[in-house]
């Protein structure tokens, strides 16, 4: 059985590297200066998350709880 899939927690226990492209990630999206240069950090980040952490999505689209 495949391993269920990982989702940034800021509340959890991560290393100062995760911690750090967690904050750069939100912090791009709001830069203006050059896209195309925030976009290809962005990308960079994400294409990291899916080779280190087996999940492209590991910084957005965390699910929802219930309640």
């Amino acid at each position: 059985m495949a391993e269920p899939l990982k989702w940034y927690d800021e509340n959890a226990d991560n290393s100062p590297w995760i911690d750090a492209l967690a904050e750069l990630r939100q912090r791009a999206t709001r830069e203006g200066y050059c896209y195309q240069h925030v976009q290809a950090i962005t990308v960079a980040i994400d294409q990291y998350a899916e080779k280190a952490l087996g999940n492209r999505d590991y910084f957005l689209n965390k699910p929802y709880r219930i309640g």
